[in-house]
């Protein structure tokens, strides 16, 4: 094509895949863009709803078999071919929709890797595959992207407990400790629609005294089921945020039908993650029975529970346990999703049912979690 090849002209060609030639013209892909081609080819070449419709897969048939290409050739090829986060979808697609376990498991694979969160997920499905010497280099990929996530969430994380601000009045007027809504209130009535504005005659102010409480509980009760993933990466992050924090002792408890106390290494979130196992059967009543046995004080704990709530074991004995939590006094919550994005996939029934019984349920960041507890424990 005169004056090299069109860039919309090979976007389309790149999606599209072979079955565009027709239209396109077999020349639109200079030679950079036929090296993403191939590369798509290797990964999206296995989908058989793209084969079925023409999409992709021709490379496939006609006798030529499977690629020659490596793990650790594509690898090499997207990461010279393509931008840092098409890395990311891609990677994530190897490892999570077609399941190329040599992604986590071929220690030559391991060596040449970026890690992020979604090889984490992917070394945490399949480290029981794994033997001694991949897992020594599997846990390269848990540390780093651990500390990311550290460095992330660490500042937000404490920024709800330092220096925290108490609900007492305060003489000292600052303007970072301005109390809008009870200046707000008490400033309503001097309120002119015409203008829609509110003249303040009396401001108020926090206090930011640091608190001295009794401590609190937080009680972590963590499903380690496959879809958890992500919110077990973060549960872990969190509660090693919080560890030690002033006003605040933090349980991390996680299950499937077991139930595994991990309290004892809640300030080292790697180890915890090497010893999470994804997957298996869910038993949440059983975590429940086992949290409510944690609690010291019920009006002065939170109990975390962060779930899909599909209940493999007795969902009514799961809604008896909520409930006798909160007639206790314990504050409840039950999360669907703790994770950067708080996007949660769930069982809509059992959240019902949860909520009815007096749980607080959503979803949250970690940063959100934290703001929570500390309002709390500033009561």
């Amino acid at each position: 094509m005169p004056g090299g090849a069109d860039p919309g002209l090979q976007r389309w060609r790149l999606v599209l895949g072979h079955a565009a030639d027709g239209a396109l013209g077999r020349g639109v892909l200079d030679g950079a863009g036929a090296g993403q081609d191939a590369a798509l080819e290797w990964l999206y070449g296995r989908d058989e709803e793209l084969r079925r419709r023409g999409v992709r897969g021709r490379g496939r048939h006609g006798g030529d078999g499977p690629s020659v290409l490596t793990t650790v050739d594509w690898l090499d090829q997207i990461a010279r071919l393509f931008p840092k986060e098409t890395i990311e979808r891609l990677e994530r697609d190897a490892v999570e929709r077609y399941e190329i376990h040599d992604v986590v498991t071929d220690p030559a694979v391991l060596a040449r890797i970026e890690p992020n969160e979604t090889l984490l997920r992917a070394v945490l499905r399949t480290k029981h595959l794994m033997d001694p010497e991949v897992l020594r280099q599997a846990r390269r990929i848990v540390e780093a992207v651990v500390r990311q996530l550290m460095q992330r969430l660490a500042t937000e994380v404490r920024r709800a407990f330092t220096g925290a601000r108490s609900r007492t009045p305060s003489r000292f007027r600052l303007a970072r400790d301005f109390d809008v809504r009870r200046t707000l209130r008490a400033n309503l009535g001097h309120y002119r629609p015409r203008e829609r504005k509110v003249y303040v005659e009396q401001a108020y102010f926090f206090s930011r005294t640091r608190r001295h409480v009794e401590r609190w509980q937080l009680v972590l009760l963590v499903d380690q089921s496959g879809s958890m993933a992500g919110s077990v990466i973060h549960a872990a992050v969190t509660a090693a945020c919080l560890w030690g924090l002033p006003g605040v002792r933090t349980h991390l408890v996680t299950f499937d039908t077991d139930v595994t106390d991990l309290t004892g290494e809640v300030d080292d979130p790697v180890e915890v993650l090497m010893k999470v196992q994804l997957g298996g059967g869910t038993d949440i009543a059983r975590a429940v029975a086992y949290g409510t046995q944690l609690i010291e004080q019920p009006r002065r704990s939170v109990v975390a529970l962060i779930s899909d709530f599909y209940e493999g074991g007795d969902q009514a004995q799961l809604v008896r346990g909520v409930r006798a939590l909160v007639e206790q006094g314990t504050t409840v919550l039950c999360l669907a999703a703790l994770d950067e994005q708080a996007d949660p996939s769930y069982d809509p029934d059992t959240a019902q049912r949860l909520a009815d019984a007096g749980a607080g349920v959503g979803a949250m960041t970690p940063g959100e979690l934290a703001a929570f507890v500390a309002e709390h424990v500033g009561r």
